[in-house]
């Protein structure tokens, strides 16, 4: 065992010294813009997209149209106040959330979570946020008030419009999904020329982890026709579609909020139990600012600065979010060889090895240097830490302080002092904290940063699942009593990512 943590700590090392250079050298994280922008046309037309700018249509809706109406979007708690402190003392918070410039790789590990989870959750929230308003409804409804395209999680970004009106994103018999095979050798998604995908949801391709999560998503649709599982379209859609809602509820809830927080939500009959996300039409049902805008931003102190991809070569293969041009995890080109991703050292893949393995970076008060320092290639408006995009964005978007939805919830609140504001007795705060940090810094306090904790567990989960049980179409409302088995699953009912992942790629 001690050879193995010598081995994974010496990889990690590596890794985090190809990404030493964040946040001078990188480039920028530009690529297709995303289809909420409205365009009903082909997937994925190419334009300029840019993390972390643009806000999703119709968010501003607490603000432009009141804290009682619902849309798109909506407010959870809606009897709570908007909670606005002076930008001066945000830009202080900010200041004091950026991890220290050579941390100890180890010391940052969630040996609770992989670091795989921190894609999948970024691929269920495209799913999740994917709009497909037609343009024409889009520009008639900027503030979203009516909710045209409900959220869900019908793999929207992986099978677009269809065969008929999508075919680029097909075989030519219109079943299977389209699988390349590149100038470098490896599997790919379908390309253009410019090197960018077709995608449901270009968003997919903004770096190399999340494409090559999409591409094995193709591969387990393709899988289960190719072993008789499924034979047509609409069946390995189905099976392809229910075993990722599976892995949302039995996997990454519970690793994310813990297994008793989905207990306390989904009972053993499939039936949701609602507290607080009660969208006035439960059919077409609202996405809480509470939960885009704050608690599901949990994800973002996950990341890392770099991360191992396999170990086919010597040194390994390992690569920075943000780096020299080429040799980075930016998206929208074609996967080079090099870093075609050995599974294994993101999730827990039976059969394979548990080391060396990526750890998802702890949930806590700190970003790593590539979200605390992007480059000015990514956002040229001079506020270039996602920390205080976030802390500000949180405000002139209405969201409650974190302890007034504690309190609103039943949960002790946390204090100031405990959470580590600057000056946390300053008038400014109000004896309060912004959501979005009251959420990071109590998984912090409450786990060591190996989940969410009380507020930020239940925010998740409950909506997610709210969300899951609306979709008339979603396993939970088709059939609840809905478990994977063989040969997909190892056993019945037990079945995790990284199950999904062997059967996807026949590892």
């Amino acid at each position: 065992m001690a050879d193995s943590n010598i081995e994974r700590r010496t990889l990690l090392a590596g890794t985090a010294a190809v990404a030493a250079t964040v946040g001078t050298t990188g480039a920028a994280l530009t690529g297709p813009a995303h289809a909420a922008a409205g365009a009903p046309g082909a997937p994925g037309a190419p334009g300029d997209w840019k993390h972390a700018v643009a806000l999703n249509r119709g968010s501003e809706i607490a603000v432009k149209a009141g804290r009682d109406k619902e849309g798109r979007f909506g407010v959870m708690f809606k009897n709570t106040e908007a909670y606005a402190p002076p930008e001066s003392l945000l830009r202080s918070l900010a200041a004091q959330m950026g991890e220290p410039n050579t941390p100890n790789p180890t010391d940052l590990d969630n040996l609770r979570i992989p670091a795989g989870f921190t894609f999948l959750g970024q691929f269920i929230d495209h799913d999740m946020t994917l709009d497909r308003t037609p343009l024409a409804d889009a520009k008639a409804d900027p503030l979203a008030l009516t909710n045209f395209d409900t959220p869900s999680f019908d793999l929207g970004s992986l099978y677009g419009r269809g065969p008929a009106e999508d075919p680029g994103l097909y075989e030519a018999d219109r079943t299977r999904m389209k699988v390349v095979r590149n100038a470098g050798g490896v599997d790919d998604l379908p390309r253009r020329d410019d090197g960018s995908a077709l995608l449901g949801d270009t968003r997919n391709d903004e770096n190399l982890i999340v494409a090559q999560l999409h591409l094995a998503f193709a591969k387990f649709h393709n899988r289960t026709l190719a072993t008789g599982l499924a034979k047509n379209l609409a069946e390995a859609q189905r099976l392809t579609r229910w075993h990722f809602q599976w892995i949302i509820v039995h996997d990454f809830l519970d690793k994310i909020a813990g297994p008793e927080v989905v207990g306390r939500f989904l009972d053993n009959k499939g039936k949701v139990k609602r507290e607080f996300y009660k969208p006035k039409n439960p059919n077409r049902p609202m996405m809480p600012i509470e939960y885009s805008v704050a608690a599901y931003r949990f994800g973002h102190s996950m990341i890392r600065a770099g991360y191992l991809l396999n170990t086919r070569t010597n040194p390994p293969a390992a690569a920075a979010i943000f780096g020299q041009e080429g040799g980075d995890l930016r998206g929208n080109r074609p996967l080079p060889a090099r870093l075609e991703i050995d599974w294994w050292h993101f999730f827990d893949v039976p059969g394979k090895p548990a080391t060396p393995r990526n750890a998802a970076r702890r949930i806590d008060g700190k970003l790593s240097l590539p979200l605390f320092n992007m480059p000015a290639t990514v956002v040229n408006d001079g506020t270039p830490s996602l920390a205080e995009r976030n802390l500000i964005r949180g405000v002139r978007l209405g969201l409650p302080a974190g302890q007034d939805v504690a309190r609103r919830m039943g949960v002790t609140p946390l204090s100031n002092a405990q959470l580590g504001l600057p000056d946390p007795d300053n008038a400014g705060w109000q004896g309060k904290a912004p959501l979005w940090f009251y959420i990071l810094k109590e998984a912090e306090l409450t786990y060591a940063g190996e989940r969410l904790g009380p507020v930020g567990a239940r925010i998740v989960t409950e909506v997610v699942l709210g969300i899951l049980e609306a979709d008339r179409n979603s396993y939970l409302k088709v059939n609840p009593g809905f478990r994977p088995v063989a040969p997909i699953a190892p056993v019945t009912g037990q079945f995790r990512t990284g199950d999904f992942l062997k059967f996807a790629l026949a590892l």
